[in-house]
């Protein structure tokens, strides 16, 4: 069985990124074709002996920074389909973006594991709200030049999806989303993420008066949410993490606000432990940091909303809040106490969402569908 693996792009090193090596991990022999790669992955690419296969698109100039004028330009659907599979008997594709709109020949067998249907396509108002990019006159001239590449993509990302065997959702909220904008059935599969024992890690720092926050700063994520709860309630709150909304965040918050930039794993993990609590004022179609604080026995603060809701038990290991409000969060926040929560509670839960069970299903799944394939 000759496997291909395809992501959208290999620039973060973030859950679906974790998804790849592990596909990767599974099938050593499959090489990975993305349409563009930082130096870093190529570096990782090189270590871990992976065939890392790019598009036209490596070339491009700025396209770390500009992928999303690319976007619009229409080249990331040109570079997916332009990729050969016809060596391949499985392909395996990760996709939030584009990766699922590869071409596959009839007796080749295409497994998506979707970790959500594009944001900008099908959340548009949303995903580009308080951009600080997108303020002015400028920004009106990009958002209305959009309107038309965005219809386009949308047909195409639709078109796209018939063209799947099968999909893998990352949760119950990705699923409904497949099935009401693809019309589509698919497999729910959790993420997964290393626990605490599995690192070998003893959590001997005393909780700090903090509040943690571990995200990519995007716009849609609302972390001014929770910037605005912690200043109104004169609490600490620590940011880690990098992205084009900072600048804008940054001028939101008070000196009770901390941001720290990209943080190590290991500088990551300290902080959890460490902290009162995991914020997650974001709807994330998943989310596998709230596994990772509760990997570390600490419990979470998080929006009623998306894959939270799946991974957090209320009462046991975290509370929510509703609406996606400050003051909703600050209702939560006044009345919440760390030491209610059990530290292997949280544990025990974020076990739960292990790689030897997400290898185990996703294994079984493809499988089945060579089987069916053949």
């Amino acid at each position: 069985m000759k496997v291909a693996i395809v992501h959208d792009d290999l620039v973060q090193f973030g859950g679906a990124e974790r998804v790849v090596l592990c596909l990767h991990e599974m099938f050593p022999d499959a090489p990975i074709y993305t349409s563009f790669a930082s130096e870093r992955w190529q570096e990782i690419a090189k270590k871990e002996k992976i065939n890392l296969v790019t598009s036209f698109m490596q070339k491009l100039p700025g396209i770390e920074t500009l992928y999303r004028a690319y976007a619009l330009a229409l080249l990331f659907p040109l570079a997916f389909e332009r990729f050969d599979f016809s060596d391949f008997k499985v392909v395996i594709s990760s996709s939030s973006r584009f990766a699922h709109g590869i071409i596959t020949k009839p007796n080749t067998v295409h497994l998506c594991f979707r970790h959500s249907p594009p944001r900008m396509l099908w959340e548009t108002n949303e995903y580009f709200k308080n951009e600080a990019s997108l303020k002015g006159r400028l920004g009106k001239v990009f958002k209305t030049l959009s309107l038309l590449p965005i219809s386009y993509m949308r047909l195409w990302d639709y078109t796209a999806s018939q063209r799947v065997d099968k999909f893998i959702a990352n949760s119950k909220s990705v699923q409904r989303k497949i099935l009401k904008l693809y019309g589509c059935n698919s497999e729910v599969i959790h993420p997964f993420t290393d626990s605490l024992e599995a690192k070998n890690l003893t959590p001997n720092l005393k909780m700090e008066p903090y509040y943690l926050i571990v995200s990519r700063l995007l716009s849609w994520k609302k972390i001014e949410i929770a910037i605005e709860a912690c200043d109104r309630l004169s609490v600490d709150l620590l940011i880690a993490g990098e992205g084009p909304d900072r600048k804008r965040l940054e001028g939101l918050s008070s000196s009770r606000v901390k941001f720290l930039g990209y943080v190590s794993d290991e500088d990551k993990r300290k902080l959890m432990v460490s902290c009162k609590a995991l914020l997650f004022p974001q709807e994330e179609d998943f989310g596998i940091t709230p596994v990772e604080a509760m990997s570390l026995g600490k419990p979470v603060v998080a929006y009623r909303g998306g894959g939270a809701v799946e991974t957090v038990v209320e009462g046991k290991t975290g509370m929510f809040f509703y609406p996606q409000s400050s003051e909703a969060l600050m209702d939560a926040l006044r009345s919440f106490d760390p030491l209610r929560y059990n530290s292997q509670d949280c544990i025990s839960q974020a076990k739960k969402f292990n790689k030897e069970a997400f290898m185990g299903a996703v294994k079984a799944s493809v499988e089945s569908l060579y089987v069916q394939g053949s």
